[in-house]
């Protein structure tokens, strides 16, 4: 039976990573980043059960894909991919939190981001194709570790997490969303029709920067790789209307104030979901952006954001904590203990 609630006020202590160090069994995960990158380096710091794939590619180290560790393989493996124009730093309050749980959670590096120089991969037709083949190299690679995958992920890496388990059921164990981008502005989508749109989008980007007042994200997202992301919404959208209706468990955080996202996509995911779905939804009167959903005090303050850079009186343009933020997590790290044990309980 369908079962959608919403999840309150929970508390959460969030421990904040720093660095890598070599585990011979996790190896593979460097190799997809060497093919990507170019090549990759030792990190300049180390954290103990975290294993961190550094390049000279990257803006900085907290740009790098990472995993979370036992020193062996666990029963259950999370996978969590980042969104559009970010990297793997926004889910950094997140990730350890689900390692408390006793699980690996490896959190990938989409093609195209976190880079020094991302023109050509911002501009490349292919990069949609591109996103989708990593998401499955990275899935098969977990599947390697444990036989439990859950899956997930924010923004675009949440649509991406979404068409992946939608062709894949058998394979995975649960989705997590957190703002996951299931639908854009309506303007957006409809631009997204038109003939030769990502052509002219590609002109508008010109030379795309990577600089700008946060260190791990670009400055903005590039107009062409919007539209990538719009060939994701729409595949996802197609394949439940070609009867891959989803029958999973779906853990799903979002802002009612999010105009990035419109909340209306996860809820068409939901409604549509024959699985058992938990929604951690934020009210309106707190008006919580878009990117800064899965943002703490703690990264906050890491990121050292340069407001001088943009026009802080825009709605957004200087990213705040999500004041919900320890109960969202709280909320999503029961999510996974319920469904594991329910797991657990239907293989005995």
């Amino acid at each position: 039976m369908k079962k959608i609630f919403s999840l309150l006020l929970f508390g959460a202590s969030i421990t904040f990573m720093v660095d890598a160090q070599e585990v011979p069994w996790l190896s593979p995960f460097d190799g997809f980043y060497k093919n990507e990158l170019g090549s990759t380096k030792p990190c300049s710091k180390v954290q103990d059960s975290v294993y961190r794939v550094c390049s000279s590619a990257l803006k900085n180290d907290g740009n790098a894909p990472y995993v979370y560790h036992h020193n062996q393989p666990t029963d259950t493996t999370v996978v969590l991919f980042h969104g559009l124009s970010d990297s793997p730093y926004f889910l950094s309050s997140i990730a350890p939190a689900f390692h408390n749980l006793g699980y690996t959670v490896i959190v990938a590096l989409l093609p195209g981001h976190g880079k020094l120089d991302a023109d050509d991969d911002m501009e490349d037709g292919d990069l949609a194709k591109r996103w989708t083949k990593h998401v499955k190299e990275v899935m098969d690679f977990a599947h390697t570790l444990s036989p439990n995958i859950y899956l997930g992920g924010f923004s675009t890496g949440g649509a991406l997490a979404t068409q992946y388990a939608l062709d894949n059921q058998d394979k995975v164990k649960g989705l997590l969303l957190f703002s996951g981008a299931l639908a854009l502005d309506e303007s957006v989508e409809n631009m997204a029709g038109y003939w030769g749109i990502k052509l002219l989008a590609n002109i508008l980007d010109w030379t795309y920067e990577t600089q700008g007042p946060n260190p791990y994200k670009y400055p903005s997202v590039a107009k062409h790789g919007a539209f990538m992301l719009t060939d994701i919404i729409f595949d996802v959208r197609k394949k439940i209307e070609q009867g891959k209706t989803p029958d999973l468990a779906i853990f799903s955080a979002h802002s009612e104030a999010d105009v990035t996202t419109p909340i209306r996509g996860v809820k068409q995911l939901l409604a549509a979901n024959k699985g058992d779905s938990v929604t951690f939804f934020i009210a309106k009167e707190f008006d919580v952006c878009h990117a800064d959903l899965v943002v703490n005090d703690a990264q906050i303050t890491h990121m050292a954001f340069d407001a001088s850079m943009v026009d802080a009186s825009e709605s957004c343009a200087v990213p705040k904590a999500n004041p919900k933020h320890a109960e969202m997590l709280d909320a999503a790290v029961l999510f996974l203990r319920t469904t594991s044990a329910n797991n657990q309980e239907v293989s005995q």
